[in-house]
């Protein structure tokens, strides 16, 4: 039948008074109106007269007719509205372009509705508001005159707080009409903050929560339970989330019967994405806590708990009670499996949680003797501690009683246990200090450790030792490579380079002896003994005080983020220490060693020194007062530390409490607003600074969008180049999480005019996108390495060796050509300085831990490396201060899989990797090219030697043809003689040899160019799938093609790196276990009594031939005597006898 041409005798019959024909007319128009819409479109008011018609009997066929018109004429809010008016006539089961375009926007609106009217609660179940800095910032006259960037009064909160009109960023649509498609537009619940949207005027509610049901209906049929996770989440509706986790659980025991032995738990997979998504794309921290509380409680009903997301979820609240009710219930189970699942859980906690968490789970375990506290940690304001590394939940104190009977009712007192009980309480709470993951990881480094020597040397040979910067760049590159890997044989092998530090490079190279050993903890004290400050006495010398300060450093990078070994010892020496530099390396060691500990005791002594102002261990003080106070949100710290920041002169310790403000503020999201506001506020253009990091490290991994915006607008409107540098760097820390999203934001600003923000833009992709070898950020980092900045070509470098560790030619080709490009830097003498110690940095990170570390801001389990994010900041600040460099080794992540069995012992056994070997190879170390002998210089010849020569070849000659009767045997002239040397001329013997090297640097062209095909076809050859020993290097790209095909040991959960408990199935057999290596290996050594003593020892082991003492000193035993002698000011030593008087007589003496 042929369609209608025309509308104009149907749209006159709906001005008819017959209904009959208003109906026949409707009929008609709903089956042709995608042709005939434009001919409706003029009567559409007669249609809606129709639909609103009472008495009208096919009032709802009126009502999709007019929704057919209005969605093509694109009003799809008046559309949406008119289709639920049609109500079962609206068909949701129909595939077509209008249902889908319907459902979508009722699906929209049921979300900014119901996030409208169901706000998230607060975190804090008091319902009050954040407490409020007493510390007043300065404040504008106008409100905008300030110098800074500041962008809302320090009083609005920062996530109500807008942007100035005349951002581009801040422009928003002039229309007043509701927008559905933003989340409660922004301000959920918030009352007139939104127009009354059509759908409540019209009074159809009840029609949008029927549709809503029938597509969830469909959903659940479907099996797409996703679906209804995320709309439940996304509209605040947490019984609806609780519905569909429970009606997952449901269809699939109904379907258990027919389902298949491999079929996929439904269930437990639904569970893990939503607290995927609860913890990666929730910003609000109060519907985070509920989300997370939901899953708790739904994670306890069910008959088989999963006990690994029980645990995450307990991390995440803070729920200390929880987590050891947790443990005691595993263990009380008795059988192998719950004790190998409560020794994972207790090392996932030791990774994703901070000191004083571990503390309060430890204090609540059964134990034989009860644990030791640090002085001065009871002493903490209020319990409003640190969070773990996702601080973003942390809940208030209030929370705790309410929630610890979540578990298991209301915590119980710890009863007797029996001796295997009591044995694996002992060991989950060694496993709690750290103690067991730090020992396996630096066995793991100390085995596996593929440290290039040849790079290193090279880098000592290019840099001239005397140059600090230089010397300071060799220690840096050497720290980084053998991070955690015990070899301090470089500093052994070159006392001579070592001897030629002073001043800050003789700190910076003791402090690197303290990242080499970093978790050396059986040894660490001893091996550094000898630098250690010792008591002055009279007429004697105690060393240098830059190696004594270097050594606390050390001794606190060692037992970084472990408190309990050497926190009083490193305390100790700082509060008896008079000598500036030693206090200042003091301070840094206390603040790593004692991270996130909230220690009142140790802040209040830190705090007595920064009151000394004193700009050399002013800047260090407050570094050291934010990492003690990590992510506390402190504000009676934080009151303090506004308040001197703004009374001191310096500008290195207004510094340093900028940086301590924003540690304090870590993971603290909203807490921080008022903070980051006041600072940004203020015309100090440091105090901003600070500002822009306490913004960074409160909202690192969340990829916020209101934080994004504010940083973005910085970095182009602020008057300061340092605030505008750390703006754009700081973009890596929140978006990290996000590292494919990076490249595209900062593209535009890697080619801003001015360098400091091309430098941050560099500076941003190497922190977010570290370790990942992105394509889109090398791209744009590779034309910044010949900018014409020095500092942006060092940034550039740094950031290309963070994006490329642990990345090989068959991952990512250009690996090789970025390698050449840091030793050609470092070998350049025309090279700027800056840009030949960003190298040699970069050939240290490159290959950081023995090439056996990767830099994440994520653990293994993709929650917060609060440690590595710590690391990371600071260590930005080594434009400051090159010192603060070694924190970037609290980022480097072993890359690792280490079996223990129910025993906690390292079985000996392989794992099968289904990849080719040389895919997740190490790469190639570099060949030590041989030095040729060195060339003779040609003798010169004169003139005349020559024309006697050429007259003495003539004559033989003319002998040789008159000599016809004699037959000579002809003799074969020797390929290259000199005969035939002597008749080539000596331009041509310079042709040849420019014609020699054209031909070798072609052939080396040609080998590099040919290198990666070799390997793609050497590739082709292997076979797929090889065996790895136990304690192997597992790169995070190759651990979904891991498994464990032996059938005695079996994982207890998916590997994920890190440390993994097997279940031993066989364990009447005999085991092999593997020997730990490490601790047997290291051999410290005493002090020398005396400074004579120190260098006769340290020239004899140089000068010894045979080499055997040499090898049982180690390096730092070794160095003591060179990095403790005297500089050549001669600080800290007696000062010389002041001259006598002598007598003189003039000429004229006796005259007068």
């Amino acid at each position: 039948m042929v369609g209608l041409t025309s509308a104009a005798g149907l749209v006159g019959f709906l001005s008819e008074p017959d209904a009959e024909l208003q109906i026949f007319a409707l009929r008609k128009l709903n089956d042709e109106i995608n042709s005939l819409w434009t001919e409706v479109a003029g009567s559409v008011g007669e249609i809606e007269a129709l639909y609103e018609d009472e008495t009208f009997p096919e009032r709802e066929l009126a009502a999709l007719v007019a929704a057919k018109v209005y969605y093509n004429l694109q009003e799809y809010n008046e559309s949406m509205v008119f289709a639920l008016g049609a109500g079962k006539l609206f068909n949701l089961d129909n595939e077509g372009e209008f249902e889908d375009t319907i459902i979508s926007k009722c699906v929209d609106t049921y979300i900014a509705l119901s996030a409208m009217f169901n706000p998230a609660a607060p975190a804090s179940t008091a319902n009050q508001a954040p407490p409020q800095l007493t510390t007043a910032f300065p404040s504008t006259s106008n409100g905008a005159t300030s110098t800074s960037a500041g962008l809302a009064s320090p009083t609005t909160p920062f996530s109500q707080s807008t942007l100035p009109s005349r951002s581009l960023l801040s422009r928003q649509d002039s229309s007043t009409t509701f927008d559905p498609s933003l989340p409660g537009g922004g301000n959920a619940g918030v009352p007139g903050a939104h127009p009354s949207p059509l759908i409540l005027q019209r009074g159809i509610q009840k029609q949008l929560h029927t549709v809503i049901e029938q597509l969830f209906e469909r959903c659940y049929k479907e099996g797409r339970y996703y679906q209804v996770v995320g709309i439940a989440i996304e509209a605040r509706n947490l019984e609806k989330l609780r519905q569909a986790i429970l009606r997952a659980s449901d269809d699939q025991a109904k379907n258990k019967s027919v389902a298949r032995e491999d079929s996929v738990d439904v269930g437990k997979d639904l569970m893990e994405y939503v607290l995927e998504i609860c913890m990666g794309v929730v910003q609000e921290r109060g519907l985070r806590n509920e989300i997370l509380r939901l899953i708790l409680d739904l994670l306890n009903e069910i008959p088989a708990p999963e006990y690994f997301s029980i645990a995450k979820c307990i991390v995440y609240l803070n729920e200390s009670t929880m987590a050891s009710d947790l443990l005691r219930r595993l263990v009380n189970k008795a059988d192998p499996k719950s004790l190998a699942v409560a020794y994972q859980i207790a090392f996932d906690m030791y990774d994703n949680s901070t000191q004083e968490f571990l503390k309060k789970v430890r204090s609540n375990l059964p134990s034989a003797s009860p644990p030791a506290e640090t002085p001065g940690a009871a002493g903490t304001e209020g319990d409003d501690g640190p969070a773990p590394e996702t601080q973003a939940l942390l809940q208030e104190s209030s929370n705790t009683d309410d929630t610890a009977t979540l578990m298991n009712g209301t915590a119980k007192t710890p009863e007797s246990s029996s001796p295997e009980e009591q044995k694996a309480f002992d060991s989950i709470g060694e496993i709690l200090q750290g103690t067991k993951t730090i020992e396996l990881d630096l066995e793991f480094l100390y085995r596996n450790n593929h440290t290039d020597k040849n790079i290193l040397n090279k880098i000592k040979d290019s840099l001239e030792a005397r140059n600090s910067i230089f010397h300071t760049a060799v220690s840096l590159a050497n720290a980084f490579m053998h991070a955690g890997t015990t070899n301090d044989r470089f500093f052994r092998d070159n006392l001579e380079w070592l001897g030629k530090a002073v001043n800050w490079s003789k700190f910076t190279a003791t402090a690197a002896l303290g990242v080499i050993h970093r978790g050396n903890l059986g040894q660490g004290q001893k091996l550094l003994e000898p630098y250690l400050p010792k008591d002055r006495i009279e007429g004697t010398n105690t060393g240098s005080a830059y190696s004594q300060g270097g050594s606390l450093y050390a001794l606190g990078l060692i037992y970084a983020n472990h408190e309990a070994l050497a926190l009083d010892l490193i305390r100790g020496h700082f509060k008896k220490a008079t000598e500036e530099v030693v206090q200042h390396g003091g301070a840094l060691g206390l603040g790593v060693a004692g991270m996130a500990t909230g220690d009142q005791g140790i802040y209040e002594d830190l705090r007595n020194v920064l009151y000394a102002d004193s700009a050399l261990n002013g800047e260090a003080v407050g570094i050291a007062m934010g990492l003690i106070m990590l992510g506390t949100g402190n504000f009676q710290a934080l009151e303090d530390m506004i308040q001197y920041a703004h009374e001191t002169q310096h500008e290195k310790i207004v510094r340093g409490l900028a940086l301590g403000m924003a540690l304090i503020m870590y993971g603290r999201q909203e807490t921080a607003d008022e903070l980051v506001n006041g600072l940004l506020d203020d015309p100090d253009p440091i105090l901003r600074y600070g500002g822009i990091q306490t913004l960074a490290l409160a909202y690192c991994g969340t990829g916020s969008n209101k934080a994004v915006r504010k940083l973005l607008h910085v970095a182009v409107s602020d008057v300061s180049d340092d605030v505008r540098r750390i703006a754009v760097m700081s973009l890596g820390f929140i978006l990290f999480r996000k590292p494919n999203s990076v490249p595209r934001m900062v593209e535009l600003l890697s080619e801003s005019y001015n360098p400091h923000v091309r430098y941050g833009a560099a500076m941003a992709l190497g922190i977010s996108c570290a370790g990942t070898g992105l394509d889109e950020a090398i791209d744009l980092l590779e034309p910044m390495i010949k900018d014409p900045t020095d500092f942006v070509r060092q940034g550039a470098l740094i950031s290309l060796s963070m994006i490329m560790v642990q990345q090989n030619e068959a991952m990512n080709p250009k690996v090789g050509t970025i390698r050449k490009t840091l030793q050609k830097a470092i070998g350049d003498r025309h090279e700027d300085a800056m840009t030949k110690f960003g190298s040699a940095v970069s050939l240290g990170i490159i290959d950081a831990g023995g090439r056996n570390c990767t830099i994440s801001l994520q653990t293994q389990t993709g929650n917060l490396n609060m440690a590595g994010i710590v690391g990371m900041a600071v260590f930005t600040q080594y434009w400051y201060w090159f010192p603060l460099t070694h924190f970037l080794s609290l980022s480097f992540t072993p890359t690792s899989v280490i079996a223990l069995d129910q025993d906690l012992e390292v079985p000996n056994f392989k794992f099968h990797s289904a990849t080719r070997p040389s895919l997740f190879d190490y790469p190639p170390e570099q060949e030590a090219k041989v030095e040729d002998a060195p060339e003779k210089v040609k003798t010169a010849v004169l003139s005349t030697t020559a024309q006697a020569k050429r007259r003495a070849q003539k004559k033989e000659k003319q002998q040789r043809r008159e000599s016809m009767d004699i037959d000579h045997t002809p003799n074969t002239p020797k390929v290259g003689s000199n005969e035939d040397k002597m008749d080539t001329d000596e331009p041509a013997s310079k042709a040849d040899g420019e014609k020699s090297e054209s031909t070798e640097k072609e052939a080396e062209d040609a080998k590099t160019t040919a290198a990666p095909e070799g390997l793609r076809k050497k590739m082709e050859k292997e076979k797929v799938g090889c065996e790895l020993e136990n304690m192997s290097r597992v790169l995070p790209a190759q651990l979904k093609f891991i498994s464990f095909p032996d059938g005695r040991y079996e994982p207890v959960k998916k590997p994920t790196g890190g440390v993994i408990l097997v279940i031993d199935n066989k364990p009447s057999e005999s085991k092999s276990l593997m020997e730990l290596k490490a601790r047997k290996n290291i051999k410290p050594a005493a002090a020398p009594q005396t400074l004579q003593d120190r260098i006769n020892d340290v020239y004899n082991l140089e000068n010894n031939q045979s080499g055997v003492a040499a090898v049982e000193t180690g390096g730092a035993a070794a160095g003591a005597g060179v990095l403790n002698a005297m500089d050549e000011d001669g600080e800290g030593a007696e000062e010389a006898d002041v001259p006598r008087e002598f007598e003189y007589h003039s000429d004229n003496e006796g005259e007068e």
